[in-house]
């Protein structure tokens, strides 16, 4: 007995080292299966898609001060919703960001806001010239301003004066001559003006940049909706042939289970799929306006396009308007130090007056005034030369504000470049990926139907696929993006787009 237990002893071990095999080689495979970002699955079940966050993305108090920080994320909705579905392609809605984004609107409002205090600025250095028209009634007390006739003459005058009037009426003329301080101060405001136009022409870089990158996370979201479509229909077909062998008795109950389950999956998948869909679109729409009630689509399709080479950085610099508004900065910089130093210098003004005055305008006599004024400082308690020294290390900043965006357009060109090459090859790669995905699954489903397998293999198959569409879709997205970021670092994005993307097929 004891012997016959010996013989048999390496045997056993042998079965459960076998079965240990299997079950491990099982378990990696499910594991290698479960999609980025799902949990792991234990052992038979199927990985299910992870629970949405309601919270996320919603209109509480965080995401209104997240707003006021970046005000390119807002809009002015325009226009009523309609029933039909409108077919927007990228063209159209940036040019729906450029006229009703919030980013946008606050940057044309400061440049004028900089226009106004630049004719502020000029209308010191002009004539100003008015009309004033004056009736006056009066009645002095004569002992509060303590008038008396000497005491030798024997006479008192009375304690008031009695009630007397006046009129008059004046043109008045006044101008600076020379004022050295109010002229660069003009000046100052000017270039401030020119950096504010600018500044709103690099706004509109900004909003093709994020009207550009929420557009194509739309279309995005579009194709993981289809291919989750394709998948669904993939798996009701696989749970019908599973339920045909079921019922013939050549596989086991336990994959009917699965089948149904994973059909479960790839409704929940499809399900999560329109809702981020529809959390895209209303991204968009809160960016370029549209209602958020109107129905709409992405139009047009956007594959690959030979990219032209990108100039080089010191190209790019003359057409990127943030760099030409920081130059226009440092220039107003310089015009408020020299306005500061000309505090210490005399100011000469002229003062004129002409009209006429008497008691009643009938008995008008001509009177006139002609007056000039030179001010020179002699002692200004440190003023001056305190406002010397602000103006100075403003102007230190700004240098220093210019240089560092020079080096860092350089930096964003190059950067977007790489991200391009990268995001290119990323796709190419994804393409031949989801093509050998699809063509396992072909395989897996063929050896299902003949028996050769189980429906594991063709289970693993499945997950495979919707790994490399997932990772194809992505990668497609990463491209494009990468496109739109460097229409934004070369500047002028909103003219390089057409470039970039080519001529589109639209799509109605």
């Amino acid at each position: 007995m004891k012997s016959a237990a010996r013989q048999f002893a390496p045997h056993f071990i042998r079965i459960l080292a076998l079965v240990a095999t299997v079950v491990a080689s099982t378990l990696t495979t499910f594991s290698q299966a479960v999609p980025d970002g799902g949990a792991s699955a234990a052992y038979g079940s199927i990985n299910t898609p992870r629970p949405i966050n309601p919270a996320t993305g919603t209109t509480n108090p965080s995401a209104r001060a997240t707003q006021n920080l970046n005000p390119y994320l807002g809009s002015t909705p325009q226009g009523v919703a309609t029933k039909d579905t409108l077919h927007l392609s990228l063209e159209d809605a940036i040019t729906r960001g450029l006229q009703y984004n919030l980013g946008l609107i606050d940057s044309q409002q400061a440049s004028a806001d900089a226009r106004a205090q630049r004719e502020r600025a000029l209308s010191d250095l002009l004539p100003q010239i008015a009309a004033r028209g004056e009736q006056t009634y009066q009645q002095l007390s004569l002992k509060a301003l303590n008038i008396s006739l000497p005491p030798q003459s024997g006479l008192h005058l009375p304690p008031t004066s009695g009630q007397f009037g006046y009129s008059e009426t004046r043109i008045t003329a006044e101008s600076p001559l020379l004022n050295i301080t109010s002229l660069d101060h003009y000046r100052q405001q000017k270039a401030l003006e020119a950096a504010s136009a600018l500044g709103a022409k690099d706004s509109r870089d900004v909003v093709v940049f994020a009207v550009g990158a929420a557009y194509f996370q739309v279309v995005a979201s579009q194709a993981r909706v289809e291919t989750e479509r394709a998948a669904l229909a993939s798996t009701r077909e696989l749970d019908a042939q599973v339920a045909d062998q079921y019922k013939a008795e050549v596989s086991p109950e336990i994959d009917t289970l699965r089948a149904h389950v994973e059909l479960h999956t790839a409704e929940q998948r499809l399900t999560d799929a329109i809702n981020d869909l529809e959390k895209d679109k209303l991204t968009l729409d809160r960016i370029t306006g549209i209602p958020l009630e109107q129905a709409w689509a992405p139009a047009g399709n956007y594959g690959f396009v030979a990219l032209p080479d990108a100039p080089e950085p010191s190209q790019t610099q003359s057409t990127r308007f943030d760099v030409a508004s920081a130059k226009a900065g440092v220039t107003a910089a310089q015009f408020h130090l020299r306005a500061a130093h000309a505090e210490r210098l005399p100011e000469i003004s002229f003062n004129a007056s002409y009209g006429g005055g008497g008691v009643n305008p009938a008995n008008y006599n001509r009177v006139n005034e002609v007056r000039g004024t030179i001010s020179i400082p002699l002692f200004t308690s440190g003023r001056i030369r305190s406002d010397i020294h602000a103006a100075q290390s403003d102007l230190v900043q700004r240098r220093a504000e210019f240089a560092d965006l020079e080096g860092r357009v350089a930096y964003d060109v190059r950067t977007a470049e790489l991200d391009l090459r990268a995001s290119e090859s990323g796709v190419k790669v994804a393409g031949e990926n989801q093509a050998l995905a699809q063509r396992a699954l072909a395989q897996s489903q063929d050896r299902y139907k003949n028996g050769v397998t189980n429906y594991l293999e063709v289970l693993q198959a499945q997950e495979a696929v919707v790994a490399a569409d997932e990772n194809y879709i992505a990668s497609l997205f990463s491209f494009n993006v990468a496109k739109i970021s460097l229409a934004r670092a070369l500047g002028s994005a909103e003219s390089r787009v057409p470039e970039l993307f080519g001529s589109t097929q639209q799509v109605h």
